[in-house]
C-alpha cells in the first residue's frame, strides 16, 4: 500500500504531503535530517487502524516551500501542525505524532491546542523542560556537536562537501544498529528534499532559530511558551536505547511533565535514533496499543 502525494495550504505556506487512509487525522512530523518517507512503516498500520495518516514535509523541506517569514522557532513548528490539522480537516479524535524536530512542535502544539488533538506520541525529543538541563551535561553537548557546527557561516558549505556526506555520517552516528540498505534509501530522499541550497538553509534554520536566536517572531511566542507546561492529554512518549543523538537519561526526565493517567514512556531497546525505522514492528504496536487505549 504506497501513500499517496498531495498538497494543502496552511499557516500561510504550502505543505506537500504523503497520505494514506480515511477517518480521524494521524498527522505524523518528521525531524532532521529526515522526510516523510521516515514514516513509512507507520503510515500503512495508522491506516489500516482507521486513521487518515497524513505526513507532511515540514516547512523548508522540498517540495515544501520555504517560509517568507523565515521563522524556524518551535513556535512555528507548532502553529504549522495546528494549522494543518485545521487545513485537513482534523478533528477533536486527531492525533499528533513526531519525531526529532516533530517531536519539539508537538508539546506545544498540543498544549497550546488540546481540544484539537485526542493523544500525542512524541519519538526521540524528550520534553522541552527535560532537555533544558542538556547544556550541561557533558556527553549529551559531545553527542550535540553539530547544534553548534550548525550555527557558523560555513555550516551550508560543511554539510553540502561530498554530495551531504555528513548526513550518512549523523544517520550512522544516531542509528548505529540501522541496516545500511534502510539507512541509505532514507537519506537519499533526505538529499532530496535539502539539495537546493536555500532548503538546506532552511533546515539548518531550525537550529539557529534554537541556538542562536535567529529568525525569532512574536507571533510564536505564546504557542511555544505553551511547550514548557505540562503535557495533560494522553501522551506517548518513545526513545531508542541505543539513541546516538540524545540519551536516555533525558527520556526518562521526560516522564514527568506527561500528567495524563494513560501517558506513558518506553525505552525501546536494540533501536536508535531512527527507531521508527529500525524496529518498526515495536513502534506500530507501541503507537496502536496506546491509541487503542485512550481511543474516545
Amino acid at each position: 500500500m504506497e501513500p499517496n502525494q498531495g498538497s494543502v495550504r496552511a499557516n500561510d505556506l504550502d505543505f506537500a504531503f504523503l497520505e494514506l487512509g480515511s477517518g480521524p487525522l494521524a498527522l505524523c512530523l518528521h525531524g532532521f535530517p529526515d522526510t516523510p518517507h521516515g514514516w513509512r512503516h507507520q503510515l500503512p498500520v495508522l491506516a489500516e487502524a482507521g486513521y487518515r495518516a497524513v505526513a507532511p514535509w515540514m516547512r523548508g523541506y522540498a517540495p515544501t516551500g520555504i517560509p517568507a517569514d523565515g521563522c524556524y522557532q518551535q513556535g512555528a513548528l507548532a502553529a504549522d501542525a495546528n494549522a494543518l490539522h485545521e487545513a485537513l480537516g482534523g478533528d477533536g479524535d486527531a492525533v499528533l505524532i513526531g519525531h526529532d524536530w516533530g517531536a519539539t512542535a508537538v508539546y506545544p502544539a498540543v498544549n497550546h491546542e488540546p481540544d484539537r488533538w485526542m493523544a500525542m506520541v512524541a519519538a526521540a525529543v524528550p520534553h522541552p523542560v527535560a532537555m533544558a538541563g542538556m547544556i550541561f551535561d557533558y556527553d549529551q553537548l559531545k553527542r550535540s556537536f553539530y547544534m553548534f557546527v550548525f550555527q557558523h557561516p560555513l555550516a551550508e558549505a560543511i554539510v553540502q562537501q561530498d554530495d551531504l556526506a555528513f548526513i550518512d555520517r549523523l544517520w550512522a552516528d544516531w542509528s548505529p544498529g540501522l541496516d545500511e540498505g534502510v539507512a541509505a534509501t532514507a537519506v537519499q530522499h533526505v538529499k532530496d528534499a535539502l539539495r537546493d541550497p536555500d532548503h538546506l538553509t532552511a533546515a539548518l534554520g531550525y537550529y539557529r532559530a534554537t541556538l542562536g536566536g535567529v529568525g525569532l517572531d512574536p507571533r510564536y511566542d505564546e504557542i511555544q511558551a505553551a511547550g514548557a507546561a505540562p503535557v495533560e492529554i494522553p501522551a506517548l512518549y518513545l526513545h531508542g536505547a541505543d539513541d546516538g543523538c540524545i540519551g536516555t537519561d533525558f527520556a526518562e526526565a521526560s516522564a514527568g511533565f506527561l500528567t495524563d493517567e494513560r501517558s506513558r514512556t518506553t525505552v525501546v531497546e536494540g533501536a536508535g535514533h531512527f527507531l521508527q525505522l529500525e524496529r518498526p514492528e515495536r513502534v506500530n504496536a507501541e503507537i496502536l496499543d496506546f491509541l487503542a487505549a485512550v481511543a474516545r
